[in-house]
């Protein structure tokens, strides 16, 4: 049987945007490697190779409670998010109750529950990456990330939040055998319209690895 979807067109931002959705999948294990997103989407590849074709779908990292020693343990709460427009849910479908290794790691995604992206005017992505050793500085990432908000006609208040040590929050993913920079990054004062849209699109590379992705933040 085939799976149906109840989504509203309206969830277009009056683009040429298709109407986006978040795919939410539990996930059955124990642990998962802090940093798994270079090994997430290798394993989602190897089920699906046609998912390296598609720039428009992004891959959420999964979240745990971190045990210090370069692990999360798993919990209820414990949820696979993919957001692709509403045309690819077959695509990312295929996953549906797929079982596979991240490493040493056995896991297991269930059937997924389908939503629409909502609008907020506060959104936060946990790291984006922008290519180039000079973005690994602050003023120079903001800059670069300012210039992609122009390029896709969103207008917002941009920054990055300072860490627990007081620092611009640093963040990074490992990529085969090298290490990608990124920083956590705010943005506020969005209209519905730019929200929708910087959910969609994301901000920087790397969204197939959990980096770029925007999701509400009530805390800012």
């Amino acid at each position: 049987m085939k799976p149906s979807f109840n989504v509203s067109a309206s969830q277009s931002t009056g683009d040429d945007l298709a109407p986006f959705v978040e795919l939410a999948y539990q996930v059955h294990g124990k642990y998962l490697p802090a940093d798994h997103n270079y090994g997430l989407y290798a394993a989602f590849v190897h089920l699906v190779p046609e998912l390296r074709q598609h720039d428009d779908v992004s891959i959420l990292s999964i979240p745990g409670i971190g045990d210090k020693q370069g692990k999360i343990l798993l919990t209820e709460q414990s949820y696979l998010k993919i957001r692709v427009p509403v045309t690819k849910i077959p695509l990312v479908y295929q996953l549906a109750g797929k079982r596979f290794s991240v490493g040493v790691h056995e896991i297991q995604i269930g059937i997924p529950t389908v939503s629409v992206l909502k609008p907020t005017s506060k959104l936060r992505a946990r790291i984006v990456t922008i290519k180039g050793k000079e973005y690994t500085e602050k003023d120079a990432f903001l800059e670069a990330a300012r210039r992609q908000l122009q390029s896709l006609n969103i207008s917002g208040d941009i920054s990055v939040p300072l860490d627990r040590q007081g620092l611009p929050s640093r963040k990074t993913i490992k990529v085969k055998r090298f290490t990608i920079v990124g920083f956590t990054t705010e943005i506020t004062q969005l209209s519905d319209e730019d929200s929708l849209k910087l959910q969609q699109w994301g901000l920087g590379g790397k969204r197939h690895m959990g980096c770029g992705i925007f999701m509400p933040y009530r805390n800012l």
